[in-house]
């Protein structure tokens, strides 16, 4: 029997606290999160209450005096009252929230789905019976693009229907809105709008047909040599290709616009610039004076004292969290106007490089402080609406001296090649010698990357005949 030993070792493990977790969420979520969170506190914690209007500074002062007394006395909670509470003090909907919340979801739009846009068509048309389950099999067979995932032959062995009859309401869905849809490939559905314009016997009809991957690699000359044609006339029918959609089933998956809520504004007014938190779209908490009067009636039991001191508790704490998230936003804030003011003047071109670090030694908090703080966050400037990391990024010192960052490295590849000539389009080589021109030192494979980042193609891909 093999024999047995015990060893000890020592670990150290860093565990946070409730309520610190809670603190550095609140730091972190962006303005709508935070808005629900403070939603689902206000149903879970009954003595907290919204203000109609905003408490004077004195008041704040007065709240975190009393918070930090508060803090150091109060004993947490027993988990079994805790529990005992909440079955019995659960938050209960009238009949009227009920109502009103079931009409919400009942206004709410839903997105129409390719699939449906395709069945809606359908029996528009008078398609049924057996003809609608084959339609209904092949849309379920379309990509998000559009395309058709499975072949004829293998709908067919799976479902035990008739190629003909698969093929005869394939040509039924290809018929459809949007154009091109159920196609097998990109050459299909591309023929398919040419053939819907009255285009198939155009020069843009050949080369998708014969000659798609040459037009892929931008190979106009060679194309124009196979059919016979001048290179001119390959490069408009070019031009009028890149007008079709590669991707009709698109338009029904596409995100949905995104708006987003900036925490900060920035804007110059009388010669000034000013920094405005969105504070509106935050409510105002207090603690309810109900809760405060039944502290100090004697008639109630231990018990129920303590259950309100922790609410209370959790509901100060709340509050200051909040306060001091609003704060960090506004030093940061404060620094980055200070640091990127010339941004704020001219525009992305203007901007400087800027790291966390920098900005947290200036406010004195710690880099991941900074980090939580402006994690999804946006700031609204003369400019544009911008996420607040835009602000942060490295950057090139130039021959005299000056510091740049790579977003207005980036801006200015992006304004050599707007102005090039398209029929001799710039290296990667020539933009490296140009930008040292300009005093900025700068690797080609730097620029090759930028370019890449901006969704630029090379200079054989750009050029037009």
């Amino acid at each position: 029997m093999a024999g047995l030993s015990q060893t000890q070792s020592l670990s150290q493990q860093q565990v946070l606290a409730p309520q610190l977790q809670q603190s550095l969420q609140i730091l972190q979520v962006p303005m709508l999160e935070l808005r629900n969170l403070i939603q689902q506190e206000i149903e879970t914690n009954p003595t907290i209450e919204i203000e109609t209007t905003e408490p004077s500074l004195e008041d704040r002062q007065r709240e975190a005096e009393e918070f930090d007394k508060e803090f150091e006395v109060l004993r947490q909670l027993d988990e079994e009252w805790r529990e005992y509470m909440s079955q019995n003090a659960g938050y209960a909907r009238s009949a009227e929230d009920e109502e009103r919340r079931q009409f919400y979801f009942d206004s709410l739009v839903k997105e129409e789905t390719l699939q449906q846009h395709l069945l809606e068509q359908l029996t528009g048309n008078g398609i049924e019976g057996d003809d609608l389950k084959v339609a209904e099999l092949i849309i379920g067979n379309l990509n998000d693009h559009g395309f058709l995932q499975s072949s004829i032959e293998e709908m067919a062995q799976s479902s035990g229907l008739s190629t003909d009859d698969l093929q005869r309401v394939l040509d039924i869905i290809q018929s459809l809105h949007p154009v091109g849809v159920a196609s097998r490939d990109l050459r299909e559905c591309l023929l398919i709008q040419l053939h819907r314009l009255g285009k198939e016997h155009s020069l843009e009809f050949r080369i998708i047909d014969k000659h798609l991957d040459d037009l892929g690699k931008h190979r106009i000359p060679e194309i124009a040599r196979r059919l016979s044609t001048s290179v001119d006339q390959v490069q408009r029918a070019a031009n009028f290709i890149g007008t079709l959609d590669p991707k009709p089933g698109q338009i029904f998956t596409a995100d949905p616009n995104n708006y987003v809520l900036p925490d900060v504004s920035i804007e110059k007014v009388s010669g000034e610039w000013n920094i405005l938190l969105n504070g509106d779209q935050i409510p105002h908490l207090r603690i309810s004076n109900t809760y405060k009067d039944l502290m100090a009636q004697d008639g109630n039991g231990t018990e129920v004292k303590d259950y309100i001191r922790e609410k209370i508790r959790s509901g100060k704490f709340l509050i200051k969290s909040i306060h001091q998230r609003q704060q960090t936003i506004s030093n940061i804030a404060h620094e980055i106007l200070a640091r990127q003011k010339d941004f704020f003047e001219s525009g992305p071109s203007a901007l400087k490089p800027l790291t966390m670090v920098q900005i947290a030694d200036a406010v004195g908090v710690h880099e991941t402080t900074v980090s939580r703080a402006i994690s999804g966050k946006y700031m609204a400037t003369p400019h544009g609406v911008f996420e607040i990391k835009y602000f942060f990024t490295p950057g090139y010192q130039t021959a005299d001296g000056e510091t740049l960052s790579n977003t207005s490295v980036k801006g200015s590849i992006a304004e050599l090649v707007k102005a090039e000539d398209t029929s001799n389009p710039l290296s990667d080589k020539e933009i490296v010698e140009m930008l040292t021109a300009r005093g900025i030192p700068i690797a080609r494979r730097t620029v090759a990357k930028y370019r890449t980042e901006l969704n630029i193609l090379p200079s054989n891909m750009r050029k037009r005949y």
